[in-house]
């Protein structure tokens, strides 16, 4: 058994040490905000955060992640605050998204994204610094 906090949740998980942390969070744990993009560890799709520290979840195998912390998009204030601002946060900083990317995969135009990309970087800013 595996012991894992996720978004200040803990599971013991039942897993093979070199199962990686992304499938572990999608199919045991049904946390899809988290995204399968290119498998090694270069788009960015996959990125959660590891006792504070920027991971590839598709190349983090669950030995490197056993009695750690782990933070998901779904995991973050900004998600509980404003969800439609999340779904860009999710798109830009944890599946590196460029404008236009976001822009057509939430169906509204660049300039919207545009517009609310700089609430979010405020957002972002002020949790920060706050913390």
């Amino acid at each position: 058994m595996t012991t894992l906090t996720v978004n200040q949740k803990k599971y013991q998980l039942d897993v093979d040490p070199a199962t990686p942390l992304l499938w572990v969070l999608r199919e045991k744990l049904q946390l899809t905000g988290t995204k399968f993009g290119c498998g090694m560890a270069l788009c960015g799709a996959c990125t959660v955060h590891l006792d504070g520290e920027a991971v590839r979840s598709c190349v983090t195998p669950m030995s490197r992640a056993a009695g750690k912390d782990v933070v998901t998009v779904e995991g973050t204030k900004l998600n509980q605050e404003d969800p439609d601002l999340a779904k860009i946060v999710n798109l830009r900083c944890f599946a590196g998204m460029t404008v236009p990317e976001t822009a057509a995969a939430l169906g509204v135009s660049p300039s919207t994204v545009d517009r609310q990309w700089a609430c979010a970087r405020a957002w972002l800013f002020r949790e920060i610094t706050e913390t």
